[in-house]
């Protein structure tokens, strides 16, 4: 067999076998006969470098992909990247301000080359990363949310829709980003409270030296007014119905309007109105008809239309206008005040309501078409782990907006859709085509005479629509489009691999893309995209805050990859990360994730390094252990298929922790491991060996999902492999035999062993100094536990059956048996009288309160029978043990 290192150094293994696997197209997959196991990668941000969102996400996507490959299905795990407008147009804005160059001196055609030569350079970075990750993705299929054939079905895509009556343009009051100067849909908006003022602001009646009072948080906005809003139940402005007021500093003339919309109790009770920039105002203005004034220009300045204060930042503005109004006599108090503000996702801007005309989808008539959108969902043909998103799900289903697609940029896609100098709209592929439809009116093409339709089209001068689609709307398609759907719809690759499998994605997005793709997938191909979907929490840090620049306290993931292995860092993400909950991360974790790896190496080693007698049958301590182990991986193996089945992927990698670390190497090598004698090892049998590697085998394969570089390491180091005979292709173990009374039995011993190393422990007795052992009244000793095995690891010299109490002993009781051990000269008896009087009060103590709540009728009334049981079991082994302990202390007195 091969020698081999001392110490484990991934940094000679993991690049080695990541280059094998490729070499060998381990991740690549074709349609065949097998069953497919397909997982399409939340396409990260082509601007993205790795941060531990993604270590954790694709982590938990590689044991999937990894398990169900080992399960003998054909694996497709299919990577790519999402061309994120707003970010990555911010990233080539960025590097062409560091050249010199200026985005509006530039062509459409001139920025877009400079984006491609930014995303060529720099946008395969994180696909690259998820390789040192191990990443078990098929590579010749990585696929990016702007190749020629993806647009191609998103331009497909929105016609479709427009010619189905489900995408509009319209007016509407949408969310502005004025720092990305594009419109945002409601999910790219984040809420959150922040501190404010609320300032009360007198407006002068028109005919009186009266004032109307308004509570407001944006005074800047004060110059839009176009109305003052109060409830025609609010008694104290009876007297108001009718009358006009003046807007402050500008003396324009407004309206007093009636609305039972105007809460009575909040602030005054009276409502300034501002049309263009609040969208319940808005909705107050087209109701009673008042005039829109945009106060401010794109970038979040005002402009002409305000009358004051142009050119001026809109916060610059709030602080003077504030100064202004009280100079004036116009503010009668400023309160400390706590809102909510929306925030722009990327630029965290503070977001503007502003009027403009964008398109939408309509989501309501969207979803009417297709209802299974959310009875899939709530019918759990579309699982959602954990199940609690599901009613999250359906309350935004339920109060579902319009979802506007248009954003002001020039990466994207650009909206298909074309305009004369009418301003008539015309959505077609190309400029030939709207050409056509501009010709014939919107007719259907195909009715017409193509020749006298060349002619016709002469002469037609139309202008494309600016703005791109929203990326989400590109990203909707990523499960169908990976497949070449747009070009086929029913391909064999489609028809293979959709729907796909599972979904390993964060909450925050459900609405953003998880909803959409299940929208798309209805629509397009009338079933669902996938069956599963694995929500996975945020990543915090250990004192509970989520990790960010701001705070520092992100760690870069390659560096903790560099200290403690890509396998280290991979179970350190997992311990502590329980579907759907957040992960409280600590870098301990991983050093805990590469002393397991170490673990396993330095157990492997150990086994290696063992001398083999051929001829040697197992002794009946190595038989039993054997047995017992077969039987305990078995269990295990059950519990873990239970537990991936169930997405509780933090439990399955716990029990494969515990089944290694405890059962294998502190247990089963123990008790199989050659004597000492004379200083060297005695040869162990071959059966045992074998039997052994074979469980290490079994061992690895079940460790192999979560760290897939050592044991692929030591999988071939076991014995010589052919070329292409990895672990990650070997089969999952299948579930053997599963004997209880072995199992019972272990548990028996260990708890024997163990209180026979506390007994050593406690007196200071060395392991090497041999211990009779006595056992009161139990024949059959050997049917409750392994003798053998107890006399090993115990160090005993011998276990004898005893009729009585055992004088000048230790006595403790194990699984209702009384054992005793002898105490030898060196040790304090005064001292060992001292610790059992002192485990008599303690135990008395314990069956006071335990005989308290058996003693009490309401509990024993309303108690479930089973719970009664329990606490009647604890009364009787309190009992027993503080009898033994009492007897021992007589005995020892004497």
């Amino acid at each position: 067999m091969t020698e081999i290192a001392k110490i484990y150094d991934p940094k000679l293994t993991e690049d080695k076998w990541y280059q094998q696997w490729l070499a060998h197209k381990c991740f690549a997959s074709k349609p065949d006969e097998r069953t497919p196991f397909t997982i399409v990668i939340p396409p990260p941000n082509v601007t993205g470098v790795l941060h531990m969102g993604h270590m954790l996400n694709n982590t938990i996507q590689d044991v999937l992909i990894r398990k169900a490959r080992m399960e003998g299905k054909n694996a497709c795990w299919v990577p790519g990247t999402d061309h994120a407008s707003i970010a990555t147009e911010a990233k080539v804005v960025q590097m062409l301000r560091d050249q010199g160059i200026k985005k509006s001196d530039l062509s459409r055609d001139e920025f877009i080359k400079h984006a491609h030569i930014w995303k060529d350079k720099y946008g395969g970075i994180i696909l690259d990363q998820l390789k040192k990750l191990g990443a078990s993705c098929d590579w010749d299929r990585t696929d990016f949310t702007m190749n020629d054939h993806y647009t191609e079905a998103v331009i497909d895509v929105f016609i479709d829709l427009y010619n189905k009556g489900l995408i509009y343009r319209g007016l509407r009051m949408i969310n502005w980003d004025p720092v990305g100067k594009t419109a945002l849909s409601d999910e790219e908006v984040l809420h959150t409270a922040e501190n404010s003022k609320l300032y009360f602001v007198k407006y002068k009646l028109v005919g009186s030296g009266d004032f109307i009072t308004i509570a407001t948080t944006r005074p800047e906005t004060i110059l839009a007014d176009t109305a003052i809003c109060i409830n025609p139940k609010d008694e104290r402005y009876l007297h108001l119905h009718g009358k006009k007021a003046l807007v402050p500093l500008i003396n324009r003339e407004i309206p007093v309007i009636l609305d039972e919309y105007v809460s009575i109790e909040f602030g005054t009770g009276c409502l300034k109105v501002t049309p263009a920039h609040d969208a319940n105002d808005y909705a107050l203005g087209e109701k009673h008809g008042l005039e829109v004034i945009d106060i401010l220009n794109e970038d979040g300045t005002l402009n002409l239309k305000a009358q004051l204060y142009i050119g001026q930042d809109r916060f610059e503005v709030r602080k003077q206008i504030a100064k202004d109004l009280e100079a004036a006599g116009h503010i009668t108090k400023i309160d400390d005040y706590q809102n909510q503000v929306g925030r722009s996702e990327r630029t965290n801007a503070i977001i503007e309501p502003r009027l403009s005309l964008q398109w939408f989808v309509d989501m309501k008539k969207f979803v009417q078409k297709n209802p299974q959108v959310v009875s899939d969902v709530m019918e759990d043909k579309i699982k959602f782990h954990p199940a609690k998103y599901k009613n999250t799900y359906k309350h935004w289903m339920d109060n579902i907006r319009d979802w506007c697609i248009s954003r002001q940029l020039w990466w994207g896609q650009r909206i298909p859709a074309w305009y004369d100098d009418k301003g008539n709209c015309y959505v077609a592929k190309t400029l030939e085509e709207a050409k056509k439809l501009a010709a014939y009116d919107k007719t259907p093409i195909k009715e017409h005479d193509q020749k006298k339709m060349m002619k016709d089209t002469e002469g037609i001068v139309l202008t494309q629509d600016e703005d791109v689609v929203d990326t989400w709307f590109s990203s909707w398609l990523w499960p169908l489009e990976v497949f070449g759907w747009n070009k086929d719809k029913n391909n064999k690759e489609l028809a293979y691999y959709y729907p796909t499998n599972d979904l390993v994605t964060a909450p925050e997005i459900m609405f953003f893309w998880v909803m959409r793709m299940i929208m798309a997938g209805y629509e397009y191909k009338g079933e669902k995209p996938f069956s599963n979907v694995y929500f996975t929490g945020i990543v915090r840090d250990k004192i509970g805050r989520k990790m960010s620049k701001q705070f520092g306290n992100s760690p870069d993931p390659l560096e903790l990859m560099g200290k403690y292995s890509a396998d280290g860092v991979r179970v350190g993400m997992l311990l502590s990360s329980p579907a759907g909950n957040d992960l409280l991360f600590d870098e301990s974790l991983c050093e805990q994730g590469r002393n397991f790896a170490n673990k396993v190496w330095n157990a492997f080693r150990l086994v290696q390094g063992w001398q083999i007698d051929v001829v040697a049958k197992p002794s009946e301590g190595n038989q039993q252990a054997m047995d017992w182990f077969e039987s305990r991986f078995n269990e295990v193996l059950t519990e873990l298929n239970d537990l991936y089945g169930k997405f509780r992927m933090n439990e399955a990698l716990h029990a494969t922790y515990k089944l290694v670390w405890d059962d294998f190497c502190a247990w089963y090598l123990e008790m199989i491991k050659p004597e000492y004698v004379d200083g060297k090892s005695l040869p162990i049998d071959l059966k045992t060996y074998e039997t052994t590697l074979k469980f290490f085998e079994g061992i690895l394969k079940l460790m192999h999902p979560f760290m897939p570089f050592i044991t692929e390491e030591i999988w071939h180091l076991i014995k010589e492999r052919k070329e292409n005979e990895f672990i990650m292709l070997t089969s999952w173990p299948v579930i053997g035999s599963i004997d209880t009374g072995l199992l019972n039995q272990f548990k028996t011993t260990e708890g024997l062993i163990t209180e026979i190393r506390n007994f050593r422990k406690s007196k200071n007795i060395s392991p090497k100094e041999g211990l009779q052992l006595f056992i009161r009244g139990e024949k059959n000793i050997d049917q409750k536990l392994f003798t053998p095995i107890v006399k090993k690891l115990g160090n005993l010299i011998g276990m004898d059956a005893i009729d009585n109490k055992a004088d000048n002993a230790y006595g403790f009781i194990a699984d209702n048996v009384e054992y005793f051990i002898p105490f030898t000269a060196s040790i304090d008896m005064e001292a060992e009288l001292a610790r059992i009087q002192k485990e008599i009060e303690y135990n008395k103590g314990f069956l006071k309160s335990v005989m308290a709540k058996l003693g009490n009728e309401k509990f024993i009334t309303n108690a479930k029978p089973e719970v009664v049981a329990v606490e009647t079991k604890k009364k009787e082994d309190a009992e027993a043990k503080i009898k033994a302990l009492e007897d021992q202390l007589v005995s020892l007195s004497k």
